[in-house]
């Protein structure tokens, strides 16, 4: 059976939008999803489903999750060859000393991610910004507060998409591998594809 995460964007941040992940997993569970597992308590839940387009999925996590949880919070669901196919495009890992410091910003919505590309062509300083087919990725060389690069990255977003680094990503994507973790860890530079 396929693996998902649901990657909930600006839950649990100060006292708005609060989402137990036990409460999370419960209701994931209810929706008929197995093998839910919840990561970090920032919204990251990976789970089984039958195959079915990730749109589709997100709209129906949403609904739910407002219904019974009383929080609407936007959804990005992908699938494990999705985030797999995230970190091989990750064009600037090469530069990155601290895997926190590196966003990496994934949407549903293609449109809304090729709208970042001006990002990728700008000189950000110390900073770098990639937008690539799955995925748009900044390192913040002098951390994510202080990234100029980062505030553009997200308000171009809008309400189409969320942010993990690349530290969380990782372990996301061990979490989706069939073996629940067995050696999955994202490469620490692009594959050369």
């Amino acid at each position: 059976m396929p693996r998902y995460v649901a990657l909930f964007r600006g839950i649990n941040v100060g006292k708005a939008k609060r989402i137990a992940m036990a409460d999370l997993r419960t209701l994931l569970a209810e929706l008929g999803y197995t093998d839910v597992k919840t990561l970090l308590n920032s919204g990251n839940a990976v789970f089984s489903a039958a195959a079915t387009p990730a749109g589709r999925l997100a709209t129906r996590i949403r609904k739910a999750v407002h219904g019974k949880l009383g929080v609407d919070a936007l959804v990005i669901v992908k699938s494990a060859d999705d985030i797999a196919a995230a970190i091989r495009g990750n064009a600037i890992a090469g530069a990155v000393t601290d895997g926190s410091r590196l966003l990496v910003a994934l949407t549903n919505d293609p449109a809304a991610l090729a709208a970042l590309g001006p990002l990728g062509k700008t000189k950000w300083g110390a900073e770098q910004v990639h937008v690539g087919k799955h995925a748009a990725y900044v390192w913040c060389a002098n951390g994510i507060l202080e990234s100029k690069a980062a505030v553009a990255l997200l308000g171009g977003l809008e309400e189409t998409g969320t942010t993990r680094n690349w530290s969380t990503l990782g372990k996301i994507h061990a979490l989706l591998a069939p073996a629940a973790g067995a050696s999955a860890r994202p490469p620490s530079r692009p594959a050369n594809r």
